[in-house]
């Protein structure tokens, strides 16, 4: 009985040392990439759709190369299929509410 309580021991501390790199990258980046936005990165918010609203106006996305409008295309089904997977796990069903 020692000796399956030392060997899964010895596992779970393996797994620790071969997840450690992995798990501080992964703060490293969750770090930047999820905090919400400070006071100071309203105005480039700002300004970002300003830029948005002028170039649909004056027409400059005619104007986007096929790799520039197919990056643009990803980035807004991926916003779609986020919004979507929401949906579906707070209502807890793929199709329909339960009533």
């Amino acid at each position: 009985m020692a000796g399956i309580a030392n060997k899964g021991s010895s596992m779970v501390n393996s797994f620790l040392a071969q997840l450690r790199p992995q798990m501080d990258v992964f703060w490293k980046y969750a770090k930047v990439e999820l905090t919400p936005p400070s006071p100071g990165d309203i105005g480039a918010i700002r300004d970002g759709i300003g830029k948005l609203i002028k170039g649909a106006q004056s027409g400059s996305y005619k104007n986007l190369t096929v790799r520039e409008a197919w990056l643009n295309t990803l980035v807004t089904m991926e916003v779609c299929f986020w919004f979507y997977i929401g949906e579906c796990i707070g209502k807890r069903h793929i199709v329909g509410y339960k009533v």
